[in-house]
């Protein structure tokens, strides 16, 4: 009995414990989601609430039904379209954990195989809407912030944009030396920005308690009856409300589904809520002027605390976008919408922690284009929705597929519960649409050179491949003709890379060409990417030989890994080849691209294609080969 005593204490301890290190894990990933995860919409605040009843009223004063209108609008779009349809149903939608546009693309795609090119489409849509987000967003946010520092001296209006330059090009500059060290501190300090926020409308909900009836949906319907003229585009203005959300999803991979969620139910959204009320009491209580409510009910002690404050909130709302846009660049590389583009780690521990100097560079170039620009926030509000409104479409569309074809629900039930999201998505599209030459053009030019670069992409590549193929020998029928006929044979193993392993690479054709010899193994290895974010080892070796001579080799990775040829080979050794990477030479060809007037592609789009390729890393470092290990060949293709 004494035994048996002791086993089940020692069961109840090992247990207590385990159950106090997932308590603890959890939190702190709830801590590391407010700070990447939770940034951007965190600071909408600042503007989002003004800008709507700036909208609203058409000037500096709004009516006591405009407040209670805006605000109850806020309220239910941080309800519908957060807590409802991203927290509850979104980031159920994950593949293998990961999240984001093209996660969800490549879920429905892998599920939807008759309608493959229809939702290619759509996901080229969706990361491209993303990138117009991801430049208007650290715009926005840092420009808004140091902007607070109007309200404690009007002298300081001229410094504003030179100090959100300067803010901004250390922030980029920055990115080189990876996410990991600063981000240690993106949690704690969001953490004292929402309480911050949090208690700050708290304090003013007191100046005219009657705000809390703005709970109620009849303020929306009052307002839209009695306000129609103006309605439209406030509610374009109350979507910067919700901007941000998209990150829920986005960042899914990173710290999973349930710290999310309480981070969100826990302390973002009550704090938002407090915020966004005491702005509408602290309004009441000053006759309706509008001003700039997040700031002004912070006069005294607190406001240059708060402007500080909100300064190293957006620049980390800042970081966390410029973050996905270096993932979803390499997720959309890995998917084969984009070239090949320069991948530096910038952690040990985790991969995910990249840097694209290019990406970086150009994303600086248009942020800083944007700021200086536009001058002011309230103008660069006009270009934010629309990106932002496109995206959370685009998820919805492909949330129905998810729905139907795996999650296997009846039809009807589907449609109701997408027919809603829609209906609000294209509401706040329809609204945000309006605004493209108040400033929406900005976002849907960046987006639209996305769409074309990738289309051309994704194009060109097929094209290509099939032009190529037609030119080329089967592999199997070289292979038997070797094998009758043999040519000097060398020691040693020869890799030759090919995107097609049913031909033979035209690097083997033109060293038999020229060299007369081939070596006593012969690889041909092509890359594939899976639609999953991670392949197992298990899974990474596909082995198949040919003859005595030849073997076809494909190696499989996730879209969220980083290709590594040589570790990946390794694997080989367990399925009975015995690669030994010093008596090895990676074979490559090196396509020189020429325009052709007979191409299947108008003469633009050929250039285009052209030009993305020379921008193209180099093959080597991308597949992370040794370069004393590989010889390249070069030939010309006129496409």
């Amino acid at each position: 009995m004494a035994l048996t005593n002791s086993g089940s204490e020692a069961e109840s301890v090992d247990q207590s414990s385990h159950s106090e290190v997932e308590q603890h894990s959890t939190k702190m990933l709830m801590l590391g989601a407010l700070g990447v995860v939770y940034g951007d919409i965190g600071t909408s605040p600042i503007y989002a609430l003004r800008e709507a009843l700036h909208a609203s009223s058409g000037g500096e004063v709004a009516t006591r039904g405009d407040i209670l209108g805006v605000l109850s609008l806020i309220i239910w779009s941080l309800t519908i379209t957060v807590t409802i349809k991203y927290i509850m149903f979104v980031l159920r939608a994950d593949n293998r954990g990961e999240g984001g546009v093209l996660s969800l693309m490549a879920l429905a795609r892998g599920s939807f195989p008759a309608r493959s090119a229809i939702i290619l489409g759509i996901g080229i849509v969706g990361a491209s809407l993303f990138f117009g987000d991801a430049v208007i967003t650290p715009a926005i946010s840092v420009l808004s912030a140091v902007e607070g520092m109007n309200v404690v001296t009007p002298t300081f209006q001229p410094y504003v944009v030179p100090l959100t330059l300067v803010i901004l090009a250390i922030l980029f500059a920055v990115q080189r030396f990876g996410t990991g060290g600063v981000g240690l501190v993106f949690g704690p300090v969001t953490a004292a920005w929402f309480l911050a926020i949090g208690l700050s409308g708290l304090n003013h909900i007191i100046d005219d308690p009657e705000i809390l009836w703005a709970i109620s949906p009849h303020h929306i319907v009052a307002f839209l009856i009695n306000s129609p003229d103006v309605s439209f585009v406030t509610i374009g203005a109350v979507f910067l409300a919700v901007t941000g959300a998209e990150a829920l999803y986005a960042d899914l991979g990173h710290f999973g589904r349930k710290p999310i969620v309480m981070a969100w139910l826990a302390i973002v959204f009550p704090c938002l809520l407090l915020n966004y009320a005491g702005q509408g009491a602290f309004i009441l209580a000053n006759k309706g002027v509008v001003g700039h409510p997040f700031f002004e009910m912070n006069q005294g002690w607190a406001l240059i605390p708060m402007v500080v404050l909100a300064t190293a909130a957006t620049v980390i709302a800042s970081q966390a976008v410029i973050s996905g846009a270096f993932s979803l660049t390499r997720q959309a590389v890995q998917l084969n919408m984009l070239p090949r583009l320069e991948i530096l780690h910038t952690s040990e521990k985790q991969s995910g922690q990249i840097f694209m100097p290019r990406v970086n560079l150009l994303l600086a170039l248009v942020v800083m284009l944007l700021v200086v620009g536009f001058g002011e926030s309230s103008r660069l509000a006009s270009a934010y929705g629309i990106s932002v409104t496109g995206n959370m479409l685009v998820t919805t569309t492909l949330l129905f597929v998810v729905m139907t074809r795996i999650w296997k629900w009846n039809i009807w039930p589907a449609v109701a519960l997408t027919a809603v999201f829609a209906l609000i998505d294209i509401g706040f599209f329809a609204s945000n649409i309006v605004k493209v030459f108040e400033g929406g053009w900005s976002s849907l030019a960046v987006g639209f050179a996305i769409v074309m670069a990738m289309w051309t992409w994704v194009r060109g590549s097929r094209y290509l491949f099939d032009k190529t193929r037609r030119n080329e020998i089967p592999l199997d029928f070289l292979a038997a003709n070797l094998l009758k006929k043999k040519p000097q044979l060398v020691s040693g193993t020869a890799v030759f890379l090919t995107s097609d392993p049913l031909s033979a690479p035209t690097a083997l054709m033109h060293s038999l060409k020229h060299y007369k010899v081939l070596h006593e193994q012969n690889v041909i290895l092509s890359v594939v990417t899976a639609p999953q974010p991670v392949v197992p080892d298990s899974e990474r070796v596909k082995m198949e030989t040919v003859n005595e001579l030849f073997m076809r080799v494909t190696l499989t990775f996730g879209y969220m890994e980083q290709p590594n040829i040589p570790r990946a080979l390794a694997i080989c050794r367990k399925q009975g080849w015995k690669f030994d990477i010093m008596t090895t030479s990676f074979f490559l060809s090196r396509r020189s691209l020429k325009a052709s007037p007979n191409s299947g592609m108008p003469i633009w789009q050929d250039r285009l294609f052209i030009g993305l390729a020379k921008t193209a890393a180099d093959a080597t470092e991308y597949f992370q080969i040794p370069t004393g290990r590989v010889v390249e060949i070069g030939t010309q293709v006129a496409i």
